[in-house]
């Protein structure tokens, strides 16, 4: 019987190294995978401008809200389409709201996302110090943002990783996985959830196969 082996080379919140004995690398290769697609976060994915006199066009203010990493806590909240409100709107499981206002007065301001103030204690973005906008003496910007879950594999603002590498050791059966996370996430958050989706994936695809009704004539 061969011997499964798994030992976390090096972890830190933000990047997280394991090497794996023994393991076919095509599950090796499919937790990296579906560390990029299928591990949720929160990004901002709506925004109502209320007010906006700076020279960035409200389109552009809401692209760059959309690509500030958020702080994803997926015990608490819901994706959109499971979320029992069944509403498109959301609501407090499945949706947060951060909101902005702010103004320059008499010298130009850079506007950070330290001036974001989110209704979520847990849910802010992973740096205070990201540039929103930069305001001009007497320009003026509010809004309303909108954060809820989503997957890298339907736009690149959910994903959770920077990096995500199989690499193979000098022992053919040694594969080592590195993972490194912008922050939404830890590294080992990320590789568990991914675990988790697998065995999911496998679960069902099992069923699936099991459901099948095979001719007895053939």
């Amino acid at each position: 019987m061969i011997s499964i082996d798994l030992k976390v080379i090096e972890k830190q919140d933000e990047r997280i190294t394991i090497k794996f004995n023994n393991v076919p690398r095509q599950y090796v290769n499919a937790i990296r995978r579906l560390s990029i697609s299928e591990v949720p976060t929160f990004a901002i994915d709506d925004v109502v401008i209320l007010e906006n006199s700076s020279v960035m066009h409200d389109e552009a203010v809401a692209h760059r809200l959309g690509l500030i990493p958020l702080r994803t806590d997926l015990k608490k909240f819901s994706l959109p389409n499971e979320c029992s409100c069944k509403s498109t709107l959301g609501c407090v499981n499945c949706r947060v709201l951060l909101q902005l206002d702010a103004e320059a007065n008499e010298k130009t301001k850079t506007i950070t996302t330290s001036e974001l103030i989110s209704e979520d204690e847990f849910v802010k973005p992973v740096s205070q110090d990201i540039p929103i906008i930069v305001l001009a003496p007497g320009q003026k910007i509010k809004f309303e943002a909108y954060a809820r879950l989503g997957f890298g594999r339907d736009h690149a603002k959910w994903q959770p990783t920077t990096i995500s590498v199989v690499k193979y050791g000098e022992n053919e059966n040694e594969i080592f996985l590195t993972i490194e996370t912008n922050g939404a996430l830890t590294a080992e958050e990320t590789v568990i959830a991914a675990i988790e989706q697998l065995s999911k994936s496998i679960k069902e695809f099992g069923e699936t196969i099991n459901a099948v009704q095979i001719p007895t004539n053939l």
